[in-house]
């Protein structure tokens, strides 16, 4: 009889230990571990002389052709996985309950018309998926459905089916007979996981995976299950506004400087082709505490509209509030606006917005932020034809941007005819004829040319 060990796996880095711990030593994760039943039986192994042995090759002997990649028909995957899925890929994406994974990949499932889709759910009955589709407004006679747990049941139904794609509607649901543990535990995960890998990889058929994440938005389960699959996306967005964006966090067989935006709507997701247009605001005047940044959201330009509001405060301590930018740098910003711009804000209620429920980490909007709280200070408007793009220093300088050239290009399409940005990217540009760059050196310059 083979003789039953318990061991403690940490679900963040696999690190296993003989007893529980409430602190991973390896990677500092509290309460992270789960314990494991393992069997200490011998696991034959195959002698070395039945193996098949391989001769090293020079690496310019090695013949590549280009991969192929599938056509997703949806315009914003297919560029945030460089082009479309790879064949014989495995692709992970997490997300927020509720954010639109699953509407996301149904919508796969129902534009792909010429090849064959297997749609499986270990979270919804069928009938559930069918009223997503008929909400969605459109169908397809090439995608199957399947509500199912059993990893062994569903690779024997994609080798009923011969799929071109599948879709696994979330990992964490999934099980195999193999391991004797519940859903949702490491142990599970990774078994799941390698088995769809291998026959992803076997039968050269791309699958993509849902992924649950945890409270602090990392995705649920071992790390190494982000290191097993070809491509990890990361589908984000506040569930109160429509707009999402899809970026990649790791891509074996493309960029991850990509990202791609939808909008949610009552049909389901659309792909927003000019994100410019959507995420500013149609005003028809001048408003204090509103400035516009031209960002860049992977390489893509976008202008995102920043909103402040200084107000005296009437508690013993001032309020702090911002949606959609690190609070902690923009209470850096706040100090060095007082410091050397002599912008007394101590005693001011400060709260910020990014319209839209965009989160923005692009140093480049350091600028704007300046700006919106400057406006709101002094109650005096920006002209809603200027546009912002540069870093703020602890110093006040005014710190240059990357890809500036593609910021001030879609500023000027976008009908500005202004864009203030670091006078250390004066050499690198060329001359506009529809937009005129304002160089800065300091905060103090810009306290000069937008207040009117």
């Amino acid at each position: 009889m083979a003789k039953e060990k318990v061991v403690y796996i940490c679900k963040n880095c696999s690190y296993q230990s003989s007893s529980y711990l409430g602190k991973c030593p390896e990677c500092g994760a509290w309460g992270a571990f789960e314990e494991l039943i393992t069997s200490n039986s011998p696991t034959t192994k195959v002698p070395s002389k039945n193996r098949e042995h391989k001769y090293p090759l020079p690496i310019s002997k090695v013949e590549y052709s280009e991969s192929t990649r599938l056509n997703l028909q949806d315009v914003e995957l297919n560029r945030v996985l460089g082009g479309g899925l790879v064949l014989g890929s495995v692709v992970l994406i997490g997300g927020e309950p509720g954010i639109g994974k699953s509407t996301l990949l149904l919508q796969v499932a129902l534009h792909i018309k010429d090849k064959t889709i297997l749609y499986v759910s270990g979270e919804e009955s069928i009938e559930q998926i069918k009223l997503r589709q008929l909400r969605m407004q459109d169908t397809s006679d090439t995608c199957f459905v399947l509500a199912e747990t059993n990893i062994e049941s569903i690779i024997a139904s994609a080798e009923e089916v011969k799929p071109s794609v599948i879709i696994i509607d979330s990992i964490q649901t999934m099980t195999t007979h193999e391991v004797e543990s519940f859903a949702g535990s490491i142990t599970q995960v990774r078994a799941c996981t390698d088995k769809l890998i291998e026959f992803a990889k076997v039968n050269n058929i791309p699958i993509l995976l849902v992924g649950h994440i945890t409270k602090d938005g990392s995705l649920a389960g071992p790390k190494i299950l982000e290191h097993m699959v070809d491509t990890v996306l990361q589908f984000e967005g506040d569930k109160n506004y429509g707009y999402r964006i899809l970026r990649s966090i790791k891509n074996r067989f493309g960029s991850t400087n990509e990202v791609g935006i939808y909008e949610m709507t009552s049909f389901g997701l659309q792909c927003v082709e000019n994100p410019s247009k959507v995420l500013m605001s149609q005003r028809e005047e001048d408003l204090s505490g509103v400035s516009i940044c031209a960002t860049l959201e992977g390489k893509r330009p976008i202008l995102i509209e920043t909103q402040a509001l200084v107000s005296p405060t009437y508690y013993s301590s001032a309020q702090r509030v911002s949606n959609g930018f690190d609070l902690r740098r923009m209470n850096m910003l706040l100090a060095v606006l007082e410091k050397k711009a002599g912008v007394k804000v101590s005693n001011k209620d400060v709260f910020l917005n990014i319209a839209g429920g965009i989160k923005v980490n692009d140093p480049a909007i350091d600028l704007s932020i300046v700006a919106s709280i400057i406006s709101s200070h002094q109650d005096s408007p920006i002209d809603k034809k200027f546009c912002f793009a540069a870093e703020v220093g602890l110093s006040g300088e005014i710190r240059p941007v990357p890809f500036i050239e593609r910021r001030i290009n879609e500023a000027s399409a976008m009908g500005f005819t202004k864009i203030f940005i670091s006078k250390y990217n004066r050499d690198s540009l060329r001359e506009f004829s529809n937009i005129e760059p304002v160089y800065l050196a300091s905060i103090n310059d810009l306290v000069e040319k937008i207040i009117n």
